[in-house]
């Protein structure tokens, strides 16, 4: 069959390469994917299961039920953001392809930082616009001269994403200041990924949007309550965005899932600060766990992820050899033009994580 041309702007995931290998391994120690391990919390669910039984099982308006809507609105104004608008959409990811879809034409430029999580770059290019990478290696840290450097008349976009995926890296005030008065000052607009805001272990979350006019935001719950199969995620942002990725919704998701929204109110609700302490300790652990067997990485600050540099700079051969021994993580080629790094996901349990070590020790630089 001859495909699309666009098709092939975009290849599998590395992500779901591991995953679908994890099928085939006996008992791995699976370390590779971001997915939190444990289940939607029972009151939550119980919602689910009362709203299918009430009929509430057909579409919804386009962009979200009012009650949500209303609630994410809210939502951003109690945490010092205000947006002239919210819509719900088909997860964070359908949220991000929306508003690319509504901003971007061929041609334009969108400033990623690298490393980046694996579907800007993707669906930058699946759109016939330029994704240009800012190399942040090795702190990870976004600064003003690389912005500068990589900035050209065909810059349209600006992504931030922190907690970072797949960095773990929380961006500090000075950061935030800095991107906002470099992107006001030259009409680049703003799309702040905030998914993993929940998983800050550093002190209080400092919110990219909240140093920008008008920023455009996109999060969910699929991290959070663990609600990564229901698919329910939003935009907020400028009121003309947001009517375009609704009309654009109509012709592609229709609406986000029914149920779904239905148990999102109470899920924005919970109090993530048990489960927050919980994956603190994780992080320490992996992160000691790494240091003292002499690896080179950078402590996260938040989200469940953590990058360290390969020993001898190669990371996909090192995640090769990783799962010689039936540990499962992922080479930051996935995530990045360089290969020196790899990604663990701490989203495990202490059991796992600690075999995950002793194999690590075993793999450790001499």
């Amino acid at each position: 069959m001859k495909l699309a041309q666009r098709r092939h702007a975009i290849d599998s995931s590395g992500i779901r390469k591991v995953f679908d290998l994890a099928q085939t391994i006996k008992d791995p120690i699976n370390l590779s994917i971001g997915l939190p391990d444990y289940d939607v919390p029972d009151s939550i669910k119980k919602l689910g299961f009362e709203a299918i039984e009430a009929g509430k099982n057909r579409y919804t308006q386009t962009g979200g039920n009012k009650a949500l809507r209303d609630a994410v609105r809210q939502f951003y104004t109690d945490n010092g953001v205000a947006h002239e608008d919210v819509m719900i959409a088909s997860g964070t990811s359908g949220a991000l392809f929306l508003t690319l879809l509504a901003l971007l034409d061929p041609g334009d430029e969108v400033l990623i930082p690298d490393p980046y999580f694996v579907m800007y770059e993707a669906l930058v290019k699946f759109l016939g616009a330029k994704p240009v990478l800012i190399d942040t290696y090795p702190d990870f840290r976004l600064k003003r001269e690389a912005l500068e450097a990589a900035t050209t008349e065909k810059t349209k976009l600006l992504i931030l994403n922190s907690p970072s995926n797949p960095t773990g890296v929380v961006m500090t005030e000075e950061e935030c200041r800095m991107a906002a008065d470099f992107a006001e000052a030259r009409g680049i607009e703003v799309l702040s990924d905030e998914i993993y805001e929940a998983f800050s272990y550093d002190g209080e979350f400092v919110r990219p949007s909240a140093y920008f006019k008008a920023p455009i935001v996109i999060s969910g719950l699929s991290k959070s309550v663990a609600m990564t199969g229901w698919r329910l995620g939003w935009l907020a942002g400028p009121k003309d965005l947001v009517k375009a990725c609704e009309e654009i919704q109509q012709y592609t998701f229709v609406c986000a899932p029914s149920v779904g929204q239905e148990m999102a109110i109470q899920a924005m609700k919970f109090d993530m600060r048990p489960i927050c302490e919980e994956y603190m300790r994780r992080r320490d652990l992996i992160y000691n766990g790494l240091v003292d067997n002499g690896y080179k990485v950078s402590k996260p600050g938040g989200a469940f992820y953590i990058f360290p540099e390969a020993p001898g700079g190669d990371g996909d051969a090192f995640v090769r050899k990783a799962i010689e021994e039936r540990l499962l993580m992922v080479p930051g080629s996935v995530f990045s033009k360089r290969k020196t790094n790899f990604r663990i996901s701490f989203a495990a349990s202490e059991e796992k994580l600690r075999a995950g070590i002793e194999i690590l020790k075993k793999l450790a630089p001499r």
